[in-house]
């Protein structure tokens, strides 16, 4: 790590604490093609307005599998780095759970992916697909929403127009497409 990505990384993570292993000597569940056990892992961050590349940086530089519980102030928010950061939502920590579901390792983890990304796998789809697919859900619906501001601050009627067009067929193509 270079300096300016250690300062950042002490700036937002104060301790980091290995609180469980999930494998087939410390739960009922059996071993799976690709995965062996994962590691559940505490973070005490400093802010709630962390940095995300610090958690992508940790589950990079440790390659293994891990479930992150991010906590602040007693609030926490799990997440789970697969192709992508996914994270769920800030709660109180005494209600945070998570649910080991599946006959074997890979599976459960699977599923903690999609609790923690809150991934609705549709029909004939992979998890990697799904998430694929929902990023680029995210990316035209945020571009919509910047031609729509950009519609709306245009005095010229042309380029409103030229604007409102661009936003149709964008809508169209998430129509289509998905």
């Amino acid at each position: 790590m270079n300096t300016s990505d250690r300062t950042r990384f002490d700036a937002d993570i104060r301790k980091l604490t290995i609180i469980g292993e999930v494998s087939p000597p410390t739960t009922n569940i059996s071993t799976g093609e690709n995965i062996s056990a994962f590691y559940v892992i505490l973070v005490f961050l400093r802010t709630k307005d962390y940095n995300k590349k610090n958690i992508v940086l940790l589950s990079k530089l440790i390659d293994q599998n891990m479930l992150f519980i991010l906590e602040h102030e007693g609030k926490a928010r799990l997440a789970v780095f697969h192709t992508k950061l996914l994270q769920s939502d800030w709660i109180p920590l005494q209600e945070l759970t998570i649910t080991l579901t599946g006959p074997n390792l890979d599976k459960v983890w699977e599923n903690i992916i999609i609790q923690v990304g809150s991934v609705k796998v549709e029909q004939g789809n992979t998890l990697d697909e799904q998430i694929a697919i929902d990023e680029e859900r995210a990316k035209i619906r945020r571009q919509i929403d910047k031609l729509e501001r950009q519609a709306r601050n245009e005095k010229q009627p042309r380029r409103k127009f030229e604007l409102a067009q661009e936003v149709n067929r964008l809508r169209k193509e998430q129509i289509n497409d998905f």
